[in-house]
């Protein structure tokens, strides 16, 4: 049932099993004969993250960070802030990022140099879904569940406007008037 905040429904609980499955078996085929150490992105990537883990088929670890640019608003505030630091070494470790939308990639742009400079043997990244329309930053996803070229602004599954919608277990677009 569609939540009263918003306007249509663009990605069913479904199309996101699919894409979790398709994303877990590339990853499984990419690091076959390795250990990954995911860091998952929070609050948004947690429920993406559980998801590709599960359909993930080579021995991996997990680890969290709470990074933001956004606060309460819909757009960025043009400054990095790590709430919450890894708390495991990733020298060289195959390490992937689950986060749950590369939009303007100024996050995952300092995200991404900051892991580097802990010197692991290789990072990517992986999103639940990729809108070039608004990136500002030379970032690209090596996993993504979902493109959107058109500038939406999505809730649900792990996104969030001021920390809502977050357990929808569908992606949709939240009306204007929520957010004006």
């Amino acid at each position: 049932m569609l939540n009263k905040d918003c306007e249509r429904i663009v990605i069913s609980e479904e199309q996101i099993a699919e894409a979790a499955e398709r994303i877990g078996k590339q990853i499984t085929k990419d690091y076959e004969g390795k250990e990954i150490a995911f860091i998952s992105i929070l609050n948004g990537a947690y429920p993406f993250t559980a998801d590709v883990m599960r359909k993930v088929d080579v021995d991996c670890t997990i680890d969290f960070m709470q990074v933001s640019t956004y606060g309460d608003s819909t757009s960025s505030s043009g400054t990095l802030k790590i709430k919450r630091d890894i708390s495991g070494d990733i020298t060289g470790k195959h390490v992937i990022i689950l986060e749950d939308i590369l939009d303007t990639g100024y996050t995952l742009h300092n995200l991404t140099n900051y892991l580097n400079s802990k010197k692991p043997a290789s990072l990517k990244i992986c999103t639940f879904i990729d809108k070039p329309a608004r990136r500002t930053e030379d970032v690209h996803a090596d996993y993504y569940g979902f493109k959107f070229e058109e500038d939406l602004f999505l809730v649900g599954y792990g996104l969030d406007y001021a920390q809502k919608y977050r357990n929808l277990p569908y992606v949709a677009v939240l009306k204007p008037e929520v957010y004006a």
